[in-house]
Formats: C-alpha cells, sequence, structure tokens
C-alpha cells in the first residue's frame, strides 16, 4: 500500500527539474557556442578593405618596427645608460670634456639613425608604399591584389603581427613584413573586426 511521503515525492520532483536544467544548460551551452562560431566566420569571411599609404604615417610605422626589434632595443637601452654615465662623470669632472662629446655624439648618431636615416631608407627602396591595395580576408587565407596582379597567403605564413598607431605590422619572418593601414577600414567598428581577425588567427607579438 501506497504510503504519502512528502520528503520522497520532493526529492523525486528536484532530481526532474536538475535532469531537464542540465539538459536546458548543455542545450544552451551548445547554442552559444554555435553562435559565436557562427559570428567569428562571417567577421572573417568576405571582409575587403582598400588602402594606399601615406608617408608620415608609414614612417612613424617603420621608426615603431626599428625599435621594437628586441636586438635594438637592447642597443637603444646600453647606448642610453652610456650616455647617463657619462654626463654624470662629466658632472663630477671624472671624465675630459672630450670623452663626453664622444659619448653624447653616439647618442646623437643612433637616436638619428633609428629616428629618420633608417626609415628614410626604407621607404624610398620600397615600391609597395607607392602603390593602393585591396586586401581581402577569407577563413583560411587572405589576399592582396593591385594593378599589376594578385597574391594570396595562408594565414599560417604569418609568424605573428603587432599594432602601432596607424598600422597592423603583418610579419612573415622578423625581416619580413607588410603594413595594413587603418585608414583602409571604413570606421572605428571596422577597425576593430580587422583586429579581431588578426587576434583568431595570428599570434600577437610584444
Amino acid at each position: 500500500m501506497f504510503q504519502y511521503r512528502p520528503a520522497f515525492l520532493f526529492r523525486v520532483v528536484q532530481n526532474i527539474i536538475a535532469t531537464a536544467t542540465g539538459r536546458i544548460n548543455k542545450f544552451g551551452c551548445t547554442f552559444v557556442f554555435l553562435l559565436v562560431n557562427s559570428i567569428k566566420k562571417s567577421l572573417i569571411s568576405g571582409m575587403t578593405i582598400h588602402f594606399g599609404y601615406e608617408k608620415g604615417q608609414v614612417m612613424q610605422a617603420l621608426r615603431y618596427h626599428f625599435i621594437s626589434r628586441p636586438e635594438i632595443k637592447t642597443m637603444l637601452i646600453v647606448v642610453n645608460i652610456f650616455a647617463l654615465v657619462s654626463v654624470v662623470l662629466y658632472a663630477l669632472h671624472k671624465i675630459t670634456p672630450v670623452a663626453f662629446m664622444v659619448g653624447s655624439g653616439l647618442w646623437l648618431v643612433l637616436m638619428v639613425s633609428f629616428w629618420f636615416i633608417l626609415p628614410g631608407i626604407v621607404y624610398k627602396r620600397a615600391e609597395t608604399f607607392q602603390h593602393s591595395f585591396t586586401m581581402h580576408f577569407d577563413e583560411d587565407d587572405f589576399t592582396l591584389s593591385h594593378e599589376r596582379g594578385s597574391r594570396k597567403w595562408s594565414w599560417k605564413a604569418l609568424s605573428t603581427f603587432l599594432e602601432s598607431p596607424h598600422f597592423f605590422h603583418l610579419y612573415f619572418d622578423s625581416r619580413s613584413f607588410f603594413l595594413v593601414p587603418k585608414s583602409g577600414c571604413k570606421d572605428r567598428d571596422e577597425v576593430f573586426e580587422l583586429r579581431q581577425i588578426l587576434k583568431e588567427k595570428v599570434k600577437k607579438g610584444r
């Protein structure tokens, strides 16, 4: 004979609700996962930008490139420390004015080289900055086109990327890179979308 047991019925109802909730949650998580992947693919697939280059912005990006290299960072730190020590020693009358001038001259030459000379040489030698381009981004690759033709690369061809105020720097290796101007995007939203694509497909450098 069945006896009414509130505690037992409560546990049964609780288990049913827990099972149903678990299935709903599982379905919800799966739905959210599929939705996020769908959004990512929609952002990547079919995005196209058009751009040219402005000399001032390119020069700034090239400075950023040189200064961001680890070996050049180390050199700059060493030279700056050397220049600072020279100033202190000269103030304490521990070195001659000639030695102080040599240290100051070395610092000045290095700064001028990395800030003006090297970016200027690269800008003049690179024909890339004289052309206008169209860049198309897909799920597995990206394509660069201009009036003379086009070329496609897999995302795996890129080793890393950096972002500077006006550009995304796409690196194929430590010395070979391509500058993608943010000005090629229609608005800030499209710049954000491009940034998300690069974060998804390429490892970001320091």
